[in-house]
């Protein structure tokens, strides 16, 4: 792992968010990958309930002002970042006034997903990769965690294809066990289509239910995890039948597992 370049794509992480399972691995892979000798960047999206003063963030103005296309609609990027005390690890939050000053994650308060999950989703990904552009800096791995980044290997594969910072990257996908029924959204295949991303590759989003995401982000990834223990056996079917490098539950949890996993699988 020694000088690798690992960026950690995540909708939770801690400390900013509570503990759950994907905030929890979404922090201590990183951390792991620094311990090994590698690099990293994490991103996140910035919900209006993280505690900016308690957590230091500030605004980079020289990576915010830039406009992103969703739906037709011009919406303003900008771009936090704040490090984690003691683990020299730096997070880059993509804020958003209309996407992400709410104080929520991705569900209301009675759990139903937000409506605008999609181009929340859409937001997010472009966000990221067009920061990373600005940044310069080329990732070795992008690991993806949970659905909310389920378009992210759709977008690097198609409408970023002759992007070159990313012309090496690979892309691994850790699958968490579903927190929502039904879709996502039924617009969001219309909104992809609108960037002009040929039909035949978005095909899975015409039914964007967990297992529809799950799918899409595992078809354009190169290594796939098996995060939780509570996944179903359909989707673990799947995963398994995808012919790609594949790390199951519980061999994810284990550091050395996971660093061999980067270095000799994908």
């Amino acid at each position: 792992m020694k000088d690798k370049r690992v960026l950690i794509i995540s909708s939770e992480v801690v400390p900013y968010l509570p503990q759950t399972e994907q905030a929890i691995k979404s922090f201590q892979i990183p951390k792991t990958v620094n311990e090994n000798g590698g690099q990293t960047r994490i991103f996140m999206p910035r919900y209006g309930l993280i505690n900016e003063r308690r957590h230091q963030l500030h605004e980079v103005i020289r990576l915010s002002g830039m406009n992103l296309v969703i739906n037709d609609m011009d919406m303003p990027l900008i771009i936090k970042v704040a490090s984690i005390p003691k683990e020299r690890m730096q997070v880059y939050f993509i804020d958003n006034e209309e996407y992400f000053k709410r104080r929520a994650i991705l569900h209301d308060s009675a759990g139903k997903i937000f409506k605008d999950n999609d181009e929340r989703m859409i937001f997010f990904t472009k966000g990221v990769i067009e920061t990373v552009k600005k940044l310069n800096w080329s990732p070795d791995i992008i690991h993806l965690h949970g659905w909310f980044t389920s378009l992210f290997p759709l977008y690097l594969k198609s409408y970023y294809a002759d992007e070159p910072l990313f012309l090496e990257s690979k892309i691994v996908y850790s699958v968490y066990e579903p927190d929502f029924k039904g879709v996502v959204s039924n617009k969001i295949y219309d909104k992809v289509a609108f960037d002009k991303i040929d039909a035949e590759h978005i095909d899975q989003l015409k039914k964007a239910d967990y297992i529809g995401l799950t799918n899409l982000a595992s078809t354009y990834s190169d290594g796939i995890i098996a995060a939780s223990e509570n996944l179903t056996a359909d989707v673990l079917s799947d995963l398994k039948n995808s012919e790609k490098p594949f790390l199951e539950y519980p061999k994810s949890q284990e550091d050395k597992l996971l660093v061999n996993f980067y270095s000799q699988e994908i």
